[in-house]
């Protein structure tokens, strides 16, 4: 699914997260690590936010490099702490994030009706709670035809209800055939999602723990 080659990340000569040959098959990947070990800068880079040494190709064919468009076409990113333009409704978001994804208005309706955002998606996002920013990323994550669905800390922010949601909404498009990879800080608990895979990051690299 998911293929790194000679994959570097640096901040001004600084070396922050290297992967040489790291090959994920489809699935559902857990990245662990603490504070400041790399793991939003390993997404964003995925995401095509950042720039970077190397390549990621995504199943076998579409580079980033080579071919960014097609590939974040296909990769969609939801950040650990969302900011969006304050004069801006959820709706207005959602209808262009709707547009570039080539969503639909059936596909944005029944992700607001899965989070419950009805009471409030016409309001400016200058209004939002950080949980409401976060419900909002999460269905801004969810649109379009993703092969890929990156979501950092996806867990923080979110209540009880919420998170079940989302748990419950991944494991159902995971069998659609979509992978994720999403990043903690936390531990992991595993219920939450049975089929998952764990990867750490340590010494600036990411690996299978044993």
């Amino acid at each position: 699914m998911l293929h790194f080659k000679n994959f570097q990340k640096s901040y001004y000569s600084n070396p922050i997260i290297q992967i040489d040959n790291l090959k994920l098959q489809k699935g559902i990947y857990w990245i662990k690590g603490v504070n400041g070990s790399g793991k939003s800068t390993l997404l964003k880079s995925i995401a095509g936010i950042l720039d970077f040494k190397g390549d990621i190709i995504l199943n076998e064919e579409i580079s980033i490099k080579k071919h960014p468009v097609a590939f974040r076409s296909v990769v969609n990113f939801a950040e650990a702490e969302p900011i969006f333009p304050e004069f801006l409704t959820g709706m207005e978001m959602i209808k262009l994030f709707e547009s570039a994804k080539k969503g639909s208005k059936e596909q944005s309706e029944g992700l607001i009706a899965i989070f419950k955002m009805h009471e409030y998606i016409n309001e400016r996002l200058g209004t939002y709670s950080s949980g409401m920013l976060k419900k909002l990323s999460l269905v801004l994550a969810f649109l379009g035809h993703p092969t890929l669905i990156l979501l950092d800390e996806p867990l923080i922010t979110l209540d009880t209800e919420a998170l079940g949601i989302l748990c419950q909404l991944t494991l159902d498009k995971h069998h659609e055939g979509i992978s994720f990879i999403l990043s903690s800080h936390q531990d992991l608990n595993q219920e939450l999602f049975p089929q998952s895979s764990i990867l750490m990051v340590e010494n600036k690299t990411v690996i299978f723990p044993e």
